[in-house]
């Protein structure tokens, strides 16, 4: 498995993740707790960004840590 999977695999379980939080803030009437899972969702958010833009950088400067490469 190379890096780049394992990346993909790392940002797919982040996006999961956010998802996640996501329905559970849409799910409870509780105001604080909603509050909490929307922060977090964003805080995920934040990761899968940052996990994409390091992946992009990997593919432009190791080639072969490419996806299937």
């Amino acid at each position: 498995m190379t890096i780049g999977t394992k990346m993909q695999q790392t940002i797919a379980s982040a996006e999961s993740v956010k998802a996640n939080l996501k329905t559970f803030a849409l799910e409870t009437q509780d105001q604080q707790a909603k509050q909490m899972y929307q922060q977090l969702a964003q805080t995920m958010e934040n990761v899968v960004s940052s996990l994409q833009s390091r992946m992009n950088y990997i593919e432009q400067e190791e080639p072969q840590y490419r996806q299937g490469g």
